[in-house]
């Protein structure tokens, strides 16, 4: 499962670069975080990253890596069923319906124990699954 293809990543920085001078600050970064729920003071991102900016190269590399914990957590919680993970991709900006995409389908394919929902380590295969 690819969550999000580079090019609408790639439209998601364009968007966050509001001066337009390459590089999304940690002001920027922070807008887009808590508009997908992920509470973070510009200090914390400053310590986590070691920088003030981020280039379309560490944007991608960072939007995988909360990406994959965010989903990572909501299966740690609970098990996880299709409205569970459209909820969440979509709280992510990772879903969009007109994409024909069906969490249906990226469930089946790995629930192993056909129960309509992933558990813990199905979870883990999906997203690790290269």
């Amino acid at each position: 499962m690819s969550p999000i293809n580079s090019i609408n990543l790639s439209r998601i920085f364009s968007k966050l670069d509001n001066n337009g001078d390459g590089l999304v600050c940690l002001d920027e970064l922070k807008g887009f975080l808590d508009t997908i729920g992920i509470i973070a003071s510009q200090e914390e991102l400053e310590l986590l990253l070691g920088k003030t900016s981020l280039d379309s190269i560490d944007f991608f590399f960072f939007y995988d890596a909360i990406t994959k914990q965010i989903l990572i957590k909501v299966a740690i919680i609970r098990f996880i069923c299709c409205e569970e993970l459209q909820r969440t991709l979509s709280r992510l900006g990772l879903w969009d319906e007109q994409c024909g995409k069906d969490c249906k389908s990226m469930i089946n394919v790995y629930d192993k124990n056909l129960d309509g929902k992933l558990d813990y380590e199905e979870f883990k295969d999906m997203m690790f699954d290269n």
